[in-house]
């Protein structure tokens, strides 16, 4: 089966061989998909691990924290521990039915190298870094992806690229 081409967004700054925490930059590069999804809606038949977001449900993007750029669940009610941009993932409903990890800056991650770079479902506006494109598209990407085979994401401007 194959997948694609979609049309997509990217962030409001474009591209960026330097992305920065807050930059409003995606950043450029061949990245892996991390093989657990994470969404507000049912799986839409993603084949891998499928994490229904709840209350309490963050991604950790302060710079200062020792857990930056991970998912972290909190007490639903409770301030999470760490500040900065952090996102309350099951109030983004609709950027995030479903959405996957781009692997960037995740192993090991670099503070103010930038985090919470997702591919997720487009709600009309370029994105502060992620990658996001229409639900359906995003559906079927999802029903597409095989994480045993270890995907990847290549980013960057189309003249940059090289052919696939």
């Amino acid at each position: 089966m194959s997948a694609g081409p979609w049309p997509g967004r990217i962030g409001t700054n474009g591209f960026s061989n330097h992305h920065r925490e807050g930059d409003g930059t995606t950043p450029t590069g061949r990245f892996g998909i991390e093989s657990l999804a994470y969404g507000n809606a049912p799986n839409p038949g993603y084949r891998g691990a499928y994490h229904l977001l709840t209350c309490g449900d963050w991604w950790d993007e302060d710079p200062a924290s020792p857990d930056y750029n991970t998912f972290q669940h909190v007490s639903c009610g409770t301030p999470p521990p760490f500040g900065g941009d952090s996102e309350a993932l099951w109030t983004e409903t609709n950027a995030y039915p479903s959405f996957v990890v781009v692997e960037y800056n995740t192993y090991e991650p670099v503070p103010y190298a930038g985090s919470a770079i997702f591919v997720h479902a487009d709600i009309g506006t370029a994105t502060t870094g992620c990658v996001s494109i229409p639900l359906a598209d995003l559906d079927q990407l999802l029903r597409w992806l095989d994480p045993a085979a270890s995907p990847e994401i290549v980013l960057g401007p189309a003249s940059e690229l090289p052919a696939f």
